[in-house]
Order: C-alpha cells, then structure tokens, then sequence
C-alpha cells in the first residue's frame, strides 16, 4: 500500500423558504440541488453498495440544509417540482418525435425524474436525512456537521459567543438528525482563526479542514507538509486541502468537467424554445429559467453545439476515474520516499460541483471507487478511521486562512459587504444581552419572540450573503436578505423591549423563518 485518500464532500445551501410566494426563484435553488447533486448521489451510493464495492466518503452536511431536508413545506414543493418536470418530459416526448437523438433524450429525463421521485418519497419516505443514515450505518459514509448557519465565524468571532453559538447549535442540530455526537465539522469557507480550536474542543470536535496554507505556514513546520494531519494545542486535528486533486476537477480550463463530450450546462430548454411553449414551467412573471432539461454536449468554444450521449459521456466518466487514481498513485510514489509513513490525500469539494456543475460528476465518483477498489497502491478512508490508526501527530499551531480567493478572509470583507456586519455585531451584542436578561423567563410567548430573535440573528450570519455580494450574483436577494433579518430582529426586540408582541407577525415568521424549532435558543448565547 503507497496511501490513503479522503473525498470529502462539503454540502451546503442557505436557509430558503418563501411559503408567501407560490413559485420564488431562489427556493427553486433547493429543488435543483436535489435533483441534480443530492439524491443523484445518493443513488450511486445505492448502486456502490449493492455492486459490493468498497467506498468511503466524508460529507459533511449543514445545519441549514438537514433542515430543509425535513421540512414537510419544501417537500411537498419538491414533489410538486418533479410532478412538473416529468410533465414537461412527456410533452417533449411528442413534440421531439421526429428527432430522435433528442427524443431519446427526452426519454431519458422522463425516466431520470420518476426515479429520482419514486426513491425520495417512496424508498425515503420525503426525508433526505433517512438516505445518509444508510450509509452511515454501513460505515461507508461519515456525516459531519458545520456551522449553525455557514457563518464566517473569524469575525464572528469578535466576541466568542457568536462562534461559540454557531458551534454548539451545529452539535446539538447535529444530534437530532443523526441522534449521535458529531465526530468532525466542515468549518464554513475553510475559514480558521486563532482561538477556534478550543471552541472545537469544547463541543466534542474531533477533526476539521483547512486549506493548504493553514498548515504550511503553521509553526513550527509541519513536519509531512500537509499529507498528514496535525492537531492544534486543544487536541483538534486539522486536515489540509490537497491541491492537486481538488485543480483536476475543479479548474474550468484543466478539470474534468470541461471535456467536450459532458453535458452543456447552459444550454436549457427554458431558454431555448419558445416562450408560449415553455411558460408554464418557468417562473410564473415569464422570467426564463433552467429546468434541467439539456440536450446539448459542451462540444467546444462554439455556439454550434451537437446533441448530448449520455452513454459517450459515462465512457469518459470511467476514463477520467482512471486518470484520477493513476494522478494520485504517481503522488504517492514521489511523497512517499519523503516521509516515513503512508501519505494521505485530502480531497475537499463542494457537493453540488457533482451533478449540478458537473452534470457526470456522481459517474464519476461512482467510477472512482469502482476502479479503486482492491487497488492495492491507494485504500480510500475516512478522517476517523485515520486518526484510529496514526493517533500520534505534530501539534501546531496554524496559521489563520480560508479557502476563498488569496486564501485569506478578503471575499467575506471588503467595499462591497463591508456594511453588514455592524448591523450583524450590534444585533449579536443585543442577542446576549437578552439571553442573560430572559435566562430565567417563564412567559411562552416571551419565550418564542426571543427564540425567533435568535433565529433572525443566525440567519443574517450566513456567510451566503457576503459572499454573493462579493461575486454578485444574486446581489439584489442578498441583500434583501440581510435588510430583511435585522429588521425582523429590530422589530422583534422593540417588542420585547415594549412588551407588546404581535404575535399574528410573530407565527409568520416561525413558519418561514422555521429551522431550529425545537431548540431553546437562547441559552446557546448565555
């Protein structure tokens, strides 16, 4: 054996839910997550298992998505949303009769869309979370938690409760849906500063990510650079970010996903034909959406585009797993002869890359572990099973960085957000101050507002929101997402500060704003 790898799979959406709107656009957002990444791979989990093949996998899952995941609301939408789907696929069918290369296309959507249906609310009952429990059980996935709601916890972090706060919920969030203690955590962004180890610790977290830079300029040096893991002064340990094998398929001009054969991701017949004939499955004004169904392959820097082959794209699904795993074993050979134990791979992605972006990419994973499995150069292994065979490691002192662009905390603080976070800082400040104040309240209204506060305080944390407004791309949603949770928040404290609660404005918000319900929010800022 030459050396271990770790896909890690970072799973994450905001918190989106609009029950006073019948269609809206960014909870349209979830419904493609699901379709195109989730439930996709967790069918090839389903076909790795029943082929008997050895797989193991990190995915870590946040709090806000296990929410939607359970929420009856957005489930029954998502039904609604296949039902649509698969009643455009029909129609397709009769009007692509005489092509046959798209008409096949058609069919194969139609029968995409009713498996996809029938395994979500028949095999699973509606309920994501019941998929990963599967595979949980047969030890082939572990399932980490992150953040309560993705906050960038570095300036969070200007007054420890907000982090701590963050960090607790995701535990306790985390037991209710898995009904065990997390042994590791995605930090959001792969954002590290110094002092977040001991809230780590703290909670019971065994294990996170760091981006390379993290640990290399760490001190003292490491002494296996970032191949194999380190533990921080509070006993954490801390996995780096392979680099090489995240560029491969990742990069847009060297990954994978941009080979000609695989699917064009652009190219979707809500853009495409005519409106009179699309408009009922688009949003309901006449905006012009993506409904998944795309017959075009990338075929080159060219708007002639020829038809999609699903079957000629899977080929090159195997033939890039193949490459992959022949990349990491000629890693192995060189690292190595450098260290005096077997290497270890980090490779960290985020999920919807696979399926979304990346329309093959859960054939290509299912291939990876195909071609992997009783290759005896590279044994694929979760953090957990690592640290129970190699639990003597450097300790270090790590640098702070994030994974974003220049590595440091530039994407989540500059001209264009700078803004949010003194109305985030000031409402954090007030947030504690209630806490102490209403730690002993008896009143269940009272009770309520104050639990609703906490949750308009943790949804406006999101790092979503910076960061759209960094790449501006759904800046004007962003944005009206933060304005409109501190001035929930505002008004929700004026009135608690009043005692005159309008408890009619109060249950709206429970119902849309609903994730964490069950919890009694304010001891977490105590």
């Amino acid at each position: 054996m030459n050396g271990y790898w770790t896909l890690v799979l970072h799973s994450h959406l905001p918190f989106v839910k609009h029950p006073e709107f019948d269609y809206f656009l960014e909870e349209h957002w979830f419904y493609e997550a699901l379709t195109e990444s989730y439930i996709p791979l967790l069918l090839n989990f389903e076909k790795l298992l029943e082929d008997k093949i050895n797989f193991k996998i990190t995915i870590s899952l946040t709090p806000p998505l296990c929410e939607m995941f359970t929420d009856n609301f957005l489930m029954e939408r998502f039904f609604k949303y296949l039902n649509r789907n698969i009643e455009l696929c029909q129609k397709e069918i009769k009007r692509t009769s005489n092509q046959p290369e798209f008409n096949s296309l058609a069919h194969f959507y139609l029968e995409r869309y009713i498996k996809i249906k029938n395994y979500t609310f028949d095999n699973l009952q509606g309920n994501i979370i019941n998929g990963y429990k599967k595979f949980i059980q047969s030890k082939n996935i572990e399932v980490i938690t992150c953040a309560a709601t993705h906050g960038f916890l570095p300036f969070l972090g200007v007054n420890s409760k907000n982090s701590s706060a963050q960090i607790k919920i995701a535990v306790d969030s985390y037991k209710k849906h898995f009904s065990e203690q997390p042994k590791g955590i995605w930090l959001p962004e792969c954002a590290y500063y110094n002092g977040l180890s001991k809230i780590l610790a703290d909670n019971g977290i065994k294990y996170f990510f760091i981006d390379t830079h993290g640990i290399i300029f760490g001190s003292p040096r490491p002494q296996y650079g970032i191949y194999a893991p380190i533990y921080t002064e509070d006993g954490v340990a801390a996995f780096g970010r392979d680099h090489n094998s995240s560029k491969q398929v990742w990069s847009s001009k060297e990954g994978y996903p941009g080979d000609y054969n695989y699917r064009d991701f652009y190219r979707d017949i809500g853009y495409d034909l005519d409106f009179d004939y699309i408009h009922p499955y688009i949003i309901p004004d006449g905006t012009r959406v993506f409904t998944g169904i795309k017959y075009y392959k990338i075929t080159g820097n060219t708007d002639q585009k020829e038809p999609y082959n699903p079957n000629n794209a899977y080929l090159r699904t195997e033939d890039h797993a193949k490459h992959f795993i022949y990349e990491r074993e000629k890693q192995f050979e060189t690292i190595g002869t450098l260290i005096d134990r077997p290497p270890l791979i980090v490779s960290p992605y985020d999920a919807e890359l696979f399926g979304h972006w990346w329309f093959e990419g859960p054939d290509f994973i299912y291939n990876i572990f195909k071609y992997m499995d009783g290759n005896p150069h590279i044994i694929p292994i979760t953090p957990s099973e690592y640290l129970s065979q190699y639990n003597r490691n450097q300790v270090i002192s790590l640098n702070p960085s994030s994974w974003g662009d220049k590595g440091f905390y530039e994407v989540w603080l500059n001209a264009s957000n700078d803004w949010v976070y003194r109305h985030i800082l000031v409402c954090s400040d007030k947030m504690i101050e209630v806490a102490k104040d209403y730690k002993d309240e008896s009143d269940s209204i009272k009770n309520r507002l104050i639990n609703q506060l906490a949750r308009e305080l943790l949804l406006v944390q999101s790092s979503d929101w910076t960061f759209l407004m960094t790449t501006k791309t759904a800046l004007e949603y962003a944005t009206k997402r933060v304005k409109e949770h501190i001035h929930n928040f505002n008004r929700l404290l004026s009135m608690l500060n009043n005692d005159s609660i309008d408890t009619d404005y109060l249950s709206k918000l429970e119902f849309k704003n609903s994730l964490f319900s069950n919890f009694d929010l304010k001891k977490y800022f105590l």
